[in-house]
Order: structure tokens, then C-alpha cells, then sequence
């Protein structure tokens, strides 16, 4: 989380702590799982916790790719376990989920990326959490339809791929990954009748047109959820934030998707991808 300038009152973050949390954490590390909620310094960590609720992250915890806005460690990744779906199904079953977030690192080591991976641990959760609904926050698979069709084929209610950026901005702050690629990624999932999810951050430096441009790409893919949250600087060798956008102007994005066409939205400073994600699954 970004230090030493001081953040707006709209920015007050609740702190990481009570019962729940601690069932949370407890599952969490005695599963040997990983969470985006701590690996990706989440704002939101204390109140999704305390709610029993956690966005998990298969493939380890170590990316492929070094993306300049992302907390994530990036190295080279150890072998995919196979043990972790098995374990992550029965940590789903623990918390007595009603729904649940899986997203990943990027694998680019792995010749699918991950997607066969991605299938078996989707799998493995509808087994043994026969009514949970599951959304899929995945990697960009670098566009092969054959790898995003082994997700889609794996039937999570919702997937999810964040665009992140503006066009003109993607370019500096994600590594290999490409705005129009992700178009297409979105393209395909809603395509293939996938319930199609996006989401990006503001902050960078992007204009009001540029962020409408944006949502407008989005909703021409099919993509019908939205997520719009404030980037946060994690480290001093992360993006500088740019601008703290205001939470009224983040309603104004998010009474423009609504307009659009768009079915559910998100947009206020602390809105992350898999922020109140329970309620997505309702949109389609």
C-alpha cells in the first residue's frame, strides 16, 4: 500500500482484524492457499474477511509477468501443486461459502497458461460445493480461444478478465498483456454465453474521455458487469497514483455504465474486482 502521502478521507480502510478474519486466515494458511486479498495488498481485506469472505489465487503465488501497478510477486514460478485444488475445495466447504473468487497469476511458463488447471479446480469446488456459485477471474491465456474454452467449458457462473487501464496507459503499466487482446478475451467468453466481467482503475492519468472509451469498449464485447476502483500504489517501485478521483465522479462512471446498458456496476474508490462479487452473480 502506497506510503508517505497522505490519502483522502474517502480512502479510510477498516481494519484487518476480528473472528472472522481469523477463521479466514487460519483456513487460509493451514490449506497452504493463497489469497489476491493479501498477495495484491487489498484495501478491502478487513471487511471481506471479517464477512468469511476471500478472493483465493491458484498457480502459486509468484507471476510470470511484472506488471507496474501490481503488488504480486513475479519471478520464476514453482510447478503447478497438484494437491492445491483438492485442498482449496475443502477450504470452500470450511467457510460454508455461497459463492466464491478464484482468480490466478499468469503462467506463461505453463504451455496452456494454466487453463487445464484452471478446469480441474473448478471441478474439484462444484464436487464438493455443489451449491456454491464460482467466478472465474482469469489471466489473458495470450487470446488462444482453445485455452479460454477449457474455463468456459468448466461452467463457473461468472469469468471475469480486468482490462485494468485505458488504451494509451496499458502500454506502461501491464507487461505483455495488450488492450485489444483483452477485448477479445471478453469478446469470446460472452461469445460462448459466458457471463462476461470486467474491470479497470483510475488514477493513472487517464482522461474522462479515455475512461469512457473504455467502458464503451467493454460494453461492446458483451461484457455486462463493471468494476471501477481507485489504484493504490503498493510499492515505490509501482505506477505513481496520479490523481485520487473523487467518490462523485466515480458515480458519475458508474450512472454512465448503468445508462449504457451495462447490468451491475461497481464504481467508488475501493472497489476491487471481486469487491461485494456475491451480487454479480445475480446480473446476467
Amino acid at each position: 500500500m502506497q506510503k508517505g502521502r497522505r490519502l483522502p478521507s474517502w480512502l479510510k480502510m477498516q481494519r484487518a482484524s476480528g473472528k472472522n478474519y481469523t477463521m479466514v486466515k487460519h483456513l487460509v494458511a493451514e490449506n497452504n492457499l493463497h489469497t489476491i486479498c493479501t498477495s495484491g495488498n487489498c484495501p478491502n481485506i478487513g471487511e471481506c474477511w471479517n464477512a468469511g469472505t476471500a478472493t483465493f489465487m491458484i498457480l502459486g503465488d509468484i507471476c510470470t509477468r511484472a506488471c507496474k501497478f501490481c503488488a504480486t510477486r513475479t519471478g520464476k514460478p514453482f510447478p503447478a501443486d497438484c494437491g492445491e485444488p483438492v485442498r482449496l475445495a475443502a477450504a470452500i466447504k470450511a467457510m460454508h461459502l455461497r459463492h466464491c473468487v478464484i482468480t490466478s497469476v499468469d503462467r506463461d511458463d505453463i504451455e496452456d497458461g494454466g487453463a487445464a488447471f484452471w478446469a480441474d479446480t473448478i471441478a474439484y469446488i462444484k464436487v464438493e460445493n455443489p451449491r456454491t456459485t464460482i467466478e472465474a477471474l482469469i489471466p489473458d491465456f495470450d487470446g488462444v480461444p482453445e485455452n479460454i474454452s477449457k474455463v468456459i467449458k468448466a461452467g463457473p457462473d461468472v469469468i471475469s478478465h480486468n482490462i485494468e487501464t485505458v488504451r494509451r496507459l496499458t502500454p506502461l503499466i501491464r507487461t505483455k498483456a495488450k488492450y485489444e487482446r483483452s477485448l477479445d478475451v471478453l469478446k469470446y467468453i460472452a461469445g460462448n454465453g459466458a457471463v462476461a466481467k470486467s474491470g479497470f482503475m483510475l488514477g493513472l492519468g487517464e482522461t474522462d474521455s479515455e475512461v469512457v472509451e473504455t467502458i464503451r469498449d467493454l460494453y461492446a464485447t458483451g461484457c455486462r458487469i463493471l468494476t471501477i476502483g481507485q489504484y493504490l500504489q503498493p510499492r515505490l517501485d509501482h505506477m505513481p497514483v496520479v490523481d485520487y478521483i473523487t467518490p462523485d465522479k466515480f458515480e458519475d462512471y458508474r450512472l454512465l455504465s448503468l445508462e449504457m446498458g451495462f447490468s451491475f456496476v461497481e464504481s467508488s474508490p475501493l472497489v476491487r474486482s471481486s469487491f461485494h462479487a456475491e451480487k454479480h452473480v445475480k446480473a446476467r
